[in-house]
């Protein structure tokens, strides 16, 4: 069976707002990043991400890894949109269910780009597979937060491993704990 990898870039503080204006990317971190987009087939979205990320990236060209991007299938959870471009389909209205459908045909991992409203429902549905954080050595102050809204009931996470860059930056990378949490002493 596929996974359903969430992979989030977050500051210091907790900010996943915004990342364009702040995240820093030298060569071994963008080495980092295609050698791992060359692990999925498709992209999983909200609709503000996908619309975030379309008009940013859909009329770049040239930088190898958004070229990537923009030759990948792209599955957007959405109420509102009718129609979709930059090579994107709707999840349509039962989101779990389309998602657990993609998730067992053959082909490699999906990757979720960003934190949403979108992860409450997969992970209280147990979709999530892998939870990435990207961590940069910022300090941004005001945004959106991550796990902002993520009940903290869905979201026992166990770490799984740690990737650190010599720029200062971390990958932590977590796999939800789908066991009832320990009431203590």
């Amino acid at each position: 069976m596929r996974k359903l990898i969430e992979s989030t870039i977050v500051s210091l503080d907790g900010i996943v707002e915004s990342p364009d204006g702040w995240a820093v990317f030298d060569a071994e971190a963008i080495q980092y990043a295609m050698n791992e987009l060359d692990k999925y087939d498709a992209f999983v979205m909200g609709r503000v991400t996908y619309e975030r990320l379309r008009a940013i990236w859909e009329s770049a060209t040239g930088n190898p890894y958004i070229d990537a991007i923009n030759r990948m299938p792209k599955h957007v959870a959405t109420r509102t949109l009718r129609s979709l471009g930059w090579n994107a389909t709707p999840l349509g209205d039962d989101v779990t269910s389309e998602l657990l459908r993609l998730k067992t045909q053959p082909g490699k991992d999906l990757i979720k780009y960003g934190t949403s409203r979108l992860d409450a429902t997969l992970l209280a549905a147990g979709l999530v597979d892998e939870i990435r954080l990207w961590i940069m050595p910022v300090v941004i102050g005001t945004g959106q937060r991550i796990f902002e809204d993520i009940d903290p009931a869905t979201a026992r996470l166990d770490l799984a491993g740690v990737h650190r860059f010599s720029n200062g930056s971390v990958i932590l990378t977590y796999t939800p704990c789908h066991t009832a949490p320990d009431p203590g002493p």
